[in-house]
C-alpha cells in the first residue's frame, strides 16, 4: 500500500475503521444517569442561572437609570418652561413699560406743539391789533 495511492481495498479498510472507532466511541460515552454527566448538566444549569439573575440585574440598573434621566428631562423642562414664563414675564413689562413711555412723550409733545401754537395763536393776534407797533 502507498500513502499517495491506497487501492480501493485500503481505503474501504480505513472507512470501515473509522466506523467501528466511532461506534465504539460512542458506545463508551457516558449516558445522562453518570454522576459526571449530572454534575456537569448542574454545573451548565448553575452557570445559566447566575447569568440570567446578572442579566435581570442589569436590566433593572437600566431600567432604574432610564427612570432617572426621564426624571431630569422632565425637571430641565420644567425649569425650561419656568425660564420663559419668566423672560415672557419680562418682556411684557418691558413693552408695557414701553408703552407707557411713548404715550408720556407723546403727550409731551403734543403739549410742547399746543404751547407753539398758542404762543403763535397770540403773536398774531398781538400784530393784527397793532399794539406792538410803536411809531
Amino acid at each position: 500500500m502507498s500513502y499517495k495511492n491506497p487501492s480501493l481495498s485500503d481505503r474501504l479498510d480505513a472507512a470501515a475503521e473509522a466506523r467501528k472507532a466511532l461506534l465504539q466511541r460512542f458506545k463508551s460515552a457516558p449516558g445522562p444517569d453518570d454522576p459526571a454527566v449530572a454534575e456537569r448538566l448542574a454545573q451548565r444549569r448553575a452557570v445559566a442561572e447566575a447569568r440570567a439573575q446578572r442579566e435581570a440585574e442589569k436590566e433593572r440598573i437600566r431600567a432604574e437609570k432610564r427612570a432617572a434621566e426621564a426624571a431630569e428631562r422632565q425637571r430641565q423642562a420644567e425649569l425650561a418652561a419656568a425660564r420663559e414664563q419668566e423672560a415672557a414675564e419680562l418682556a411684557a413689562m418691558i413693552a408695557a413699560e414701553e408703552a407707557e413711555a411713548a404715550t408720556k412723550l407723546a403727550a409731551e409733545q403734543k403739549a410742547a406743539r399746543d404751547a407753539r401754537y398758542a404762543a403763535r395763536k397770540a403773536a398774531k393776534k398781538q400784530r393784527r391789533k397793532g399794539t406792538d407797533m410803536m411809531w
